[in-house]
């Protein structure tokens, strides 16, 4: 399954972030720290090398990640040229306080009354953009919603008389080249549902639990997973849970459904989908897809 969702709104926010890009003095990326890398934008990337913009990458939601992961993703970054990253939780003040100083690090040379520090905040949906848009400035300027894409225009607020922050919609990329990372981010609630199928969403997160928090599984549902694959997984869900259809069949949507709000809440545990090592597995042994021509060619001999 090849998750692709790139709403109509989101090419009009890219030119606009393209062209906010030249004034603007450093960018805040905003990532899920379940999926960092699944879920930066290769296009932010992209326009901010392209001004030369220094960024600071805030891993969200570290409370639902695997500690071990996030220490590793943070080494992994801020090996990077021009990045600096930090781990933290925007559901929580103190953390959030933080970001204007590691700002002021990254770019000494503004932030006073005549020359404020300009900063543009990105990331794809739901990556928590908006809760930090309103912690920093600690009024509800942003909506928040569960439902990824409620931010679509562009918003530019002040912090202080120092610093200038201009707020993005989520911004997905025309075509996710990585399947995995379509499904980690479908999993991850960062795609609308209409662009997905939760039941193959699920098998494909149980596969990845398998692996990597099998442990994690076994304890939330109180079945032994050792023998599993993602979809007995799925099934073993509905009957521990009774999920049934009239007739008596499994109810696997139902039971789909509550493993990936169990994942999402943190009810499972803190999980991460990916790591740098299982990242740099991915690339190394990924091998795209045909093209139809590819296909049609390998028919015709």
């Amino acid at each position: 399954m090849s998750i692709q969702w790139f709403p109509g709104h989101m090419n009009a926010a890219k030119k606009q972030a393209a062209q906010a890009m030249e004034k603007i003095d450093m960018v805040v990326e905003v990532l899920d720290a379940r999926v960092p890398q699944a879920s930066s934008n290769p296009m932010i990337a992209q326009m901010r090398l392209h001004r030369q913009r220094p960024c600071l990458k805030i891993l969200n939601k570290t409370d639902l990640a695997d500690p071990t992961a996030t220490s590793e993703w943070l080494d992994f970054y801020n090996k990077q040229k021009d990045v600096h990253a930090v781990a933290l939780s925007c559901k929580k003040p103190a953390d959030v306080a933080k970001i204007a100083g590691w700002c002021l690090k990254i770019a000494p040379h503004r932030g006073t009354p005549l020359k404020p520090l300009r900063i543009m905040i990105m990331g794809i949906p739901n990556v928590g953009k908006s809760t930090l848009m309103n912690a920093l400035l600690k009024k509800r300027v942003a909506k928040v919603g569960d439902e990824p894409a409620v931010t679509k225009t562009q918003q530019r607020l002040y912090l202080g008389n120092n610093m200038v922050l201009i707020d993005t919609p989520g911004l997905m990329w025309p075509k996710i080249e990585h399947p995995s990372d379509g499904l980690m981010l479908a999993a991850s609630h960062a795609i609308g549902s209409n662009a997905l199928i939760e039941e193959e969403v699920a098998t494909f997160l149980a596969d990845v639990l398998l692996v990597r928090y099998p442990q994690l599984l076994a304890a939330r549902y109180g079945f032994a997973v050792d023998v599993m694959d993602g979809v007995a997984v799925v099934e073993g869900i509905a009957k521990k849970r009774g999920f049934r259809l009239k007739g008596g069949d499994a109810d696997f949507e139902k039971a789909a459904h509550t493993l990936l709000q169990d994942y999402r809440s943190g009810a499972l545990g803190r999980i991460s989908l990916e790591t740098p090592l299982s990242r740099e597995h991915l690339l190394a042994t990924y091998q795209p897809a045909p093209s139809l021509g590819e296909v049609q060619e390998d028919e015709e001999e």
